[in-house]
This record gives structure tokens, sequence and C-alpha cells, in this order.
């Protein structure tokens, strides 16, 4: 095992260079550039080039690169060209809200999926059965924006029980309570998504389970239904069912962009819209190789996970 995440790790250098090289020509082609953010239209041509040479992006495409590869070796992600705060400092100051928000989000919505995906197996065509696959095309249809501009005015504007933006109250010292309470409406939307997803999956991948051979032969020697259940059916199928919760992080990731947005949310989120709205080249440039990194580190967790459930899975090789 150990062999394999070194060598995993050293396939994840070239793909992520490649991730950021992709990045920066995409970003290059975009119109615009953070001069056009920060100068008033009625400043000089010649104060807009001096600003310009200041920020190095008179240089051609491939040397800003390589000028930020090189910054990057050496553990320095450069500097917000609007806020002239050091990149690595505002994505760790960020990071802590949207891993709250994402873990709590997760840790619900698999709490939620995984039981209710193995009763809709189990009471296949049921009345639980309906209810379950309706609500889960229900998390899934429902757009995040919808539903969260649905909350806020319902449980904001008209009941007035829940704050509607921020982390916490402002003037205030914050604290569990407070938090919780900002944290509640977003959590409600992400984990309608994540839950929605899952249980559909879930609940397939139980059903082909409950098919196999082995699991008659298991009632047939005497075996409780519950223990049929939980410790055969459960566990093998539990390969496929951690194949798409892999999935659900860097998911989740993306969607906190909108939610943080909506919600105002402190996060990785909201720093991603409002780098690109600016412009912000070397903040946007950190901010991919984040999801990039979080990406990867998620499919070698799932990789992990798989010869932790499963012991016929080996990585010897």
């Amino acid at each position: 095992m150990f062999n394999y995440v070194i060598r995993r790790i050293f396939i994840a250098i070239p793909v992520l260079i490649g991730v950021t090289i992709i990045n920066f020509i995409i970003m290059s082609m975009a119109p615009g550039s953070p001069v056009d953010m920060l100068i008033s239209p009625q400043i000089p041509a010649e104060a807009l080039a001096a600003k310009r040479i200041e920020l190095g992006l008179d240089a051609p495409a491939y040397v800003q690169y390589l000028s930020w590869f090189k910054h990057l070796l050496q553990g320095d992600l450069g500097y917000s060209m609007i806020t002239y705060e050091p990149v690595l400092n505002m994505i760790l100051s960020r990071m802590g809200p949207t891993l709250l928000l994402m873990g709590v989000s997760l840790i619900i919505g698999v709490a939620i999926a995984v039981p209710l995906g193995i009763l809709s197996a189990r009471k296949q065509y049921s009345k639980l059965d309906y209810a379950a696959v309706t609500g889960s095309f229900l998390g899934i249809s429902v757009p995040n924006f919808f539903l969260g501009l649905g909350l806020i005015y319902v449980f904001s504007i008209w009941l007035k029980i829940l704050p509607s933006s921020g982390m916490t109250t402002l003037g205030s010292e914050g604290g569990f309570g407070d938090i919780l309470l900002h944290l509640i409406m977003p959590v409600i939307v992400l984990t309608a998504n994540v839950a929605g997803r899952n249980i559909r999956y879930v609940r397939s991948s139980m059903l082909e389970i409950l098919e196999q051979d082995y699991l008659r032969t298991a009632r047939a020697k005497g075996l409780k239904e519950t223990l049929v259940i939980n410790r055969h059916a459960v566990r093998n199928a539990l390969i496929p069912i951690i194949t798409v919760l892999g999935m659900e992080i860097p998911i989740l990731f993306g969607g906190a962009v909108v939610i943080e947005q909506i919600f105002s949310w402190p996060g990785i989120g909201q720093l991603t819209m409002s780098s690109i709205m600016s412009r912000d080249y070397s903040t946007i440039m950190g901010l991919n190789l984040t999801a990039a990194v979080i990406v990867i580190v998620a499919n070698l967790l799932t990789d992990i996970t798989y010869a932790l459930v499963d012991p016929r899975i080996k990585y010897s090789k």
C-alpha cells in the first residue's frame, strides 16, 4: 500500500503541472485583465502601461507562467493583484469555513442516503421506495441557487427565524450557536443535493447484491435477515458506493461556489467568484491548483478505502 501511495503521488505531479498550464492558457485567453479592474478608465494610457509592467502583465504568456511556476516550486503562490495579500494566506483563511460547510453537508447527506437507499432496495416497489426515489429526483432536479433563494425567502424574510448571510452575526463574537444558525440553510441545500444523488446509487447497488445467489444460500442456512443484509449485502455493495462518495468531494467543492455566493459564506467559493470577477490572475491560479490537489487526494483516499473495505483488493505492485 505504501509503494502504491508513493507511486500515485509521483503520477499526480505531472497531472498538476498540466492542470496549471491549461488553466493559465484559458485565463490568458479571457478578455480583460487586473489592470482594467484596478484603474479608472480616465487614467492615461501611459499609466495603464506602467501598471501592466509593474504587475508583469507586459511579458509574454509563457514568461508569466514560468515566473509563477518558479515561485510555486519555492512554496510561494504569489500575491493577489487586487488586495496585494499573499495568495496562500488568502486560501488558508477561507479553507476552514468551506471545509466546515462541505464536511457537515457530506456527513448528513451520506447519513441520509445510505440507510434510506438500503431500505428502499429491501422494500422495492413499496411506498417507502417510491417516496425515496421521488425525494432523490427532487434533490437532484431542484437547482441549488433556486432552493437557496427559496429558503432565504421562507426562513429569513417571511418567518424571520434564520440569518440569511454570513458565517456569524455582524458585530457579535460569533460562537457555536451563532455559526450553527448560519449553517442551517446552506447545509440544507448541499445536503439535499448529496442525498438526492446518492440514494439512487445506494439503492441500485443494493438491488444488484440482493439478487446474488450467496445471499439466498445464507438465508437457507437460517441466518437472520438483519445479519444477511448487514454482514454480507452491505459490505459487498460498498465498493460502488465508495466510488460515488469519493466523487462527492470535488462536486461539493464546485457546488460551494454557488452556495457561498448566495449565502455570503466566507469560504473558497466566494473567494473564487470575487477573483474571477476582478481578473485576479495569481489568486485564480492558486485556487485552481488547490482544487486539483483536492480532486487527486479524494481519488487517492477512495482507492485506499477500497482495500480497507474489500480485502480481495491489493495494491502490491
